[in-house]
């Protein structure tokens, strides 16, 4: 019977158990959860939080108690340095257990023991609900909501509006090419036609030149055919 035994001695003698709380206690502190049996961790539970509680007061002589107790420097040096900080504001109740089943061969109920604060999905800000309600505080929460729905749908008119802008530049800027590209077409035109018809011209006056040529030697041609006629009759 067990009868006024608070201490379960879990079928260890006195130096394999506290070796046993130490390595745990240090596996606990470094990887900050760990899965064990649920009797051990009930034990773990009462052997390291007051490790952690005297961790709270950084000194040598704190550190040299937890020492005594963990046995490892560099587990004690992560203790003081990254948990204590965390931990500096709650009064206790700094490890949780959570049952995970029974384990396969000789069904032993299973469990999880972490440290409380350095569970980021149960410990998120974010979901921490106001239990204060009154009226006034839900008609200021209303207006607020109402103001931020505004100001987004200010800012979404704003954006849509700079891209319709940025639309309108680049209709405007392709429209402004296109008619660029079109009127040096017509001017690519013009200077071909003026290049035609200044060769026209050209060719016209070299006509004339030529035309001008053969009026002035027609008459010489004609008298001399003429004087030839009356020497002959003579």
């Amino acid at each position: 019977m067990r009868h006024g035994n608070k201490v379960n001695h879990l079928s260890r003698k006195t130096g394999h158990r506290k070796a046993m709380l130490s390595n745990m206690a240090c596996s606990l502190i470094e990887h900050k959860r760990i899965t064990t049996t649920l009797a051990k961790a009930k034990t773990l539970r009462v052997f390291v939080e007051p490790i952690l509680t005297k961790s709270k007061d950084d000194s040598t002589h704190s550190r040299r108690v937890v020492f005594s107790y963990l046995q490892n420097k560099e587990v004690v040096a992560e203790l003081f340095r990254d948990v204590a900080p965390k931990i500096a504001s709650r009064n206790g109740g700094y490890t949780r257990i959570i049952r995970t089943g029974n384990r396969l061969g000789d069904n032993a109920e299973m469990c999880l023991i972490e440290l409380v604060d350095f569970n980021e999905i149960y410990n998120n800000d974010a979901a921490k609900k106001t239990t204060r309600r009154s009226r006034r505080g839900g008609v200021k929460k209303a207006d607020e909501v109402g103001t931020m729905a505004a100001q987004s749908e200010a800012n979404e008119a704003i954006e849509e509006a700079a891209v319709i802008e940025d639309s309108t530049e680049l209709t405007d800027a392709v429209q402004e090419e296109s008619n660029l590209e079109g009127e040096a077409e017509v001017l690519v035109e013009e200077v071909a036609v003026a290049e035609v018809i200044e060769e026209v011209a050209e060719e016209a006056t070299v006509a004339e030149e030529t035309a001008a040529d053969v009026a002035e030697d027609a008459p010489e041609d004609a008298s001399d055919t003429d004087d030839k006629k009356e020497d002959s009759e003579s």
